[in-house]
């Protein structure tokens, strides 16, 4: 779940009781199951006028996510007080965005931990996003620290192709089935399968039933698609074997291109619908 939402088109940032009976609706809504709750992500393409952010010549390389929490931290005290008081009614996960080294994971674990003790409630499930080439590097050492991964797609393949996927120009050409960006996804599952825990993917490539199934190839056990995607994205699946998905993917990361990699993807699974 993202949770910008609450905190775009107004003037003032939510306060704790706001955020509070939000997650809370959330969690109750979900009648026992999990709700992974993300921290603030705000930053890059997303700006809050009322954050008074200064003017950044590449934002999508300075102070958002996790970054943006650390200065200020007040903003990041009051959500996780929310997010941890609404763990109550039911079972939450906290994932942080856009971690890039242990250290800044250790300082977020540190503010959480400290917070759920002046609350006095139970541990929750912490997980991270990984979305820049420096925590797939260090993703060993990153997932001996959180119950789960869940890959972002979308800035993965901008930072690892060194493409700004809002370029006018460029943009057409940061294509998340790149080898480059699936052996990042690759290295990153190898790393938490030896650590003990799970890999979920967001963004364009979860979403796209090529992507689907080269995700799911190379280890990935959950995706995180738009609403509309779904039907699309479960009929690929059901369609093929896992062993030839993972026969695929292993393929695919020796292609030269993205488009290389769509090309034996539609060719191998032409009988199961087409595959795109």
């Amino acid at each position: 779940m993202r949770t910008e939402f609450l905190f775009l088109q107004r003037d003032l940032p939510p306060d704790e009781e706001e955020q509070f009976a939000a997650y809370r609706t959330m969690v109750r809504a979900m009648n026992g199951l999990p709700i992974i709750l993300r921290t603030l992500d705000i930053g890059g393409d997303k700006n809050v006028p009322y954050l008074r952010m200064p003017a950044e010549g590449n934002p999508f390389l300075g102070v958002r996510g996790i970054r943006l929490c650390f200065e200020r931290e007040d903003l990041f005290r009051t959500q996780l007080r929310a997010m941890l008081r609404a763990s109550v009614e039911g079972p939450v996960r906290i994932m942080y965005p856009m971690i890039a080294t242990p250290a800044e994971l250790e300082r977020a674990k540190a503010i959480t931990e400290a917070v759920r003790r002046e609350l006095d409630v139970p541990r929750v499930e912490l997980g991270i996003m990984i979305e820049v080439p420096s925590a797939v590097m260090m993703a060993d050492r990153l997932a001996r620290e959180v119950s789960f991964f869940s890959i972002g797609t979308n800035d993965l393949t901008q930072y690892v192709l060194a493409m700004d996927r809002l370029h006018p120009v460029l943009a057409p050409q940061a294509d998340g089935l790149h080898p480059a960006v699936l052996r990042m996804v690759e290295r990153t599952v190898d790393a938490a399968r030896r650590a003990g825990i799970w890999v979920g993917a967001c963004g364009g490539v979860a979403g796209d039933p090529a992507g689907a199934v080269l995700l799911s190839g190379l280890g990935v056990t959950e995706l995180s698609v738009a609403i509309p995607a779904v039907p699309s994205v479960k009929a690929r699946l059901r369609a093929i074997a896992m062993a030839d998905a993972e026969r695929t993917a292993r393929e695919a990361l020796d292609c030269a291109d993205a488009a290389e990699v769509r090309a034996l993807v539609r060719q191998r699974f032409a009988d199961a619908g087409g595959v795109s």
